[in-house]
This record gives structure tokens, sequence and C-alpha cells, in this order.
């Protein structure tokens, strides 16, 4: 559809508007679907077809791709408020869904040609993503020769292509820059490595691949791309100049706080049938302690909702503005981010206190929700060492680049 400007606009903007609210709703409709497949996804340590292809027709992948490719332009935010959404049917559909669709944004920076040959193709293409540079590209006419081998590729049985690191060499082996490469997963081989205690239906396998050959425009200067400088034409404003950093990590904040509310409105519920052991009191919800539990854990989620809306919204206004944020700002969101996150699992933890033994019951929800919010919450991105880290020399003048990844 052809924007323009001035009254005009107004059909273009609603029926945009429209599109990205259709899919949140669709999505929230799935929960049903999701919740009845969430125990078979954790036994085949991947997503069931029918909940994938029940998020592809409802267009969760598409969130936040280019409307000239069918998708919904939205921003960080919706991003945000799908992925928690979908936490409260399952952790690992809501992690797949969040990574596939914020990979597609990434991929969306990448030179025009190399966007048509993805979304141009395949409309509903996905996209997997293994940011960190664990492989290596030697230069050759045209392009590149990349080999390497890339661990916690979530979505990987069910992507289309893949966004992997790849530290690029010159002739004496030494690095000329860090960048991602854009690669069909058929040229890849994914290899089943995800054996884990949480999140165990995401499978975020190892991709790997030797000597395979990357054309130019299918190559992004991470440095260059944190900051702003983009080779994307087509997609340039709004959604697609938004902060690197932040759209890289505060989405994956939302799935922990996602799994946290809803392990809040679970033991809630078990605490008005559920008896106080020991104790004169008949539910634990008549039990003053309880009570002050339930209201510390709350409070905690609410602060973490509070955190994770305000910066998406930071990023999205930037991005609608076209104002690059600066790094301190991006610090910051940063810093916000794995407070949110510390936020929610302490949460969590007060809530498993709060239920009792009976939480880790293989029938109970609530240890599935602890193992794959803690799981999640240890993702790189959201390390809050490294987060606190970046903020707090920020505030104190220390010029030091931690990471590039802010």
């Amino acid at each position: 559809m052809t924007e323009r400007t001035g009254s005009a606009d107004r059909p273009a903007a609603d029926e945009h508007e429209g599109l990205r609210q259709d899919i949140l709703a669709r999505t929230a409709g799935l929960h049903p679907l999701v919740e009845k497949y969430a125990a078979q996804g954790e036994e085949m340590r991947r997503i069931p077809n029918e909940v994938v292809n029940a998020l592809t027709e409802a267009g969760a992948f598409r969130l936040l791709q280019p409307r000239r490719f069918g998708g919904a332009e939205a921003g960080l935010t919706e991003l945000v408020d799908m992925s928690s959404d979908l936490a409260h049917a399952d952790g690992s559909t809501s992690w797949v869904t969040m990574i596939i669709a914020v990979t597609n944004w990434l991929a969306c920076l990448f030179p025009d040609k190399a966007q048509a040959e993805v979304f141009g193709v395949d409309p509903d293409a996905k996209v997997a993503g293994a940011a960190a540079p664990t492989g290596t590209g030697r230069r050759t006419e045209g392009g590149w020769i990349v080999s390497g081998r890339w661990p916690y590729s979530s979505g990987s049985w069910h992507a289309t292509w893949a966004v992997v690191g790849v530290l690029l060499l010159d002739d004496d082996q030494q690095v000329t820059d860090q960048t991602l490469a854009l690669i069909p997963t058929d040229e890849l081989i994914v290899e089943d490595t995800w054996f884990n205690s949480g999140m165990r239906a995401t499978g975020s396998n190892t991709l790997s691949g030797q000597d395979i050959f990357v054309p130019a425009h299918r190559v992004l200067s991470v440095p260059r791309a944190a900051e702003g400088d983009r080779p994307a034409t087509a997609s340039r404003q709004g959604l697609y100049s938004a902060a690197f950093g932040p759209m890289l990590s505060v989405c994956l904040a939302a799935p922990v706080l996602g799994l946290g509310e809803a392990a809040l409105q679970w033991t809630i519920q078990q605490a008005a049938v559920k008896p106080l052991s020991f104790t004169v009191h008949g539910r634990q919800a008549d039990s003053v302690g309880v009570q002050n539990l339930i209201g510390r854990a709350a409070l905690r989620l609410r602060s973490a909702r509070l955190h994770l809306r305000d910066v998406a919204a930071e990023v999205d206004t930037a991005a609608e503005e076209g104002r690059s944020l600066t790094y301190g700002e991006r610090g910051r969101i940063k810093a916000q981010t794995a407070h949110a996150v510390e936020e929610s699992l302490a949460a969590i933890d007060t809530l498993l206190t709060v239920h009792g033994a009976g939480a880790f019951a293989d029938a109970s929800p609530l240890q599935r929700m602890w193992r794959d919010a803690n799981a999640a919450a240890r993702h790189a991105g959201l390390n809050p060492a490294v987060a606190q880290e970046v903020y707090g020399k920020h505030l104190l003048g220390v010029d030091e680049t931690v990471s590039l990844m802010v």
C-alpha cells in the first residue's frame, strides 16, 4: 500500500491499525489451542505443527513485517503485548513466536534485495536467529564463504531462514567486522542439541554449516546497524529505524513477565480452595501472611510491566519521530529490561512459596512456569550484571563499550 500525506492517509492508517489489532486478537484467541498442546510440546521438545500453523494463519509472525510484504508493521509495544499474553498459555510458544517475529524484523534491516528473497517469495517466511558471532567468513567474489555452529537457535525446526553471527576475516585471519548473515535453513544443518529443563519446547537447537556462500547483500554489519547505519531503503523509516539493541532485548523479557502474571492468576485461584496446612485456615486466602505475599508478588509484576511498557513505548516513539536514542538512553533501557525480569522472577519465587511443595508436582502448571521463566531469564541479552554495568558506567562517565547489544 502506498503511503501518502494529508487527509488521504486516514483510510490507510485505519487499515494498518486494524491489521495490528486483528493479529493481537487472533493470537489471543489461540490460548485454548496453545494450552492443549503445551504438554505435548514439552515432550516433543518442539512446538507442535498444529500450533505453529495456527499462529501463522493468525499472522503472529507477520507482526513486525513491512506492509508491502503483507505485514502489520506494528511496533515493539505490540510485540511485548502479544508475547506476554501468549505466555499465559505457554512459555515456549510465546518465546518461539517472539523470537521469529523480532528476527523477521531484523531481516528487514538487510538490503531490499535480501528482503525480497525472504518475504517477497514467502510472506509467511520464518527467520530464526543466533546472533552470537560463533561463525567466520572469508571473502570471495560476490560475497563471503561462511562456516560455523550457532547454538540456541530458538524455533529452528520451523524456520525457513536464519540470521547467524559471523566474524569476517581478512587474508591474515584478522577480524574486520562483526556481522549477521542471512542464510536459508535448507543450506544449514539443524543439530538436535536442545535438551533443557526449561523452555523445553522452543527447539533452541544448534545450526551449523560449512563453506556456505553468502552473497554480500545478505551480510549486515552489527556495529553499523547498532548505530543506525542500515542498508535497507524501502523499509528505512519508522519501525525499521528503531534502536537495534533495545528492539532485540526488550522483547526477550515479555515471555518472562507473562509467565509471572500467569503464575499469579493460578496461585490466586488455588488459594481460594487450598488449605494452609498445619494452621487454623481452611483456605490459604484467609491467611494474612498469604495475603501479604500475594500483594507483594502482584506489585513486583506490575512494576515489571510498567518498566517494559515504558521502554517499549520509548523505542517506538523515537522510531516514529525519526530520532536516534542516545547510548545513555539505550543503556538505561537495557537496565530497566533486566530489572523487569528480576522482578518477575522474584514474584514467581514468592508465588511458589505461597502455594507450597505441591507447586513442584508434575501435574502442576506452576512448576513449568517456574522452569520456563528461569530458563528464559538466563538469555545473555537479559543478563542483569551486564545491563547494570552498562548503565552504571554511563552514569559515572566511564567510557568503555561493554556490549554491542545496547
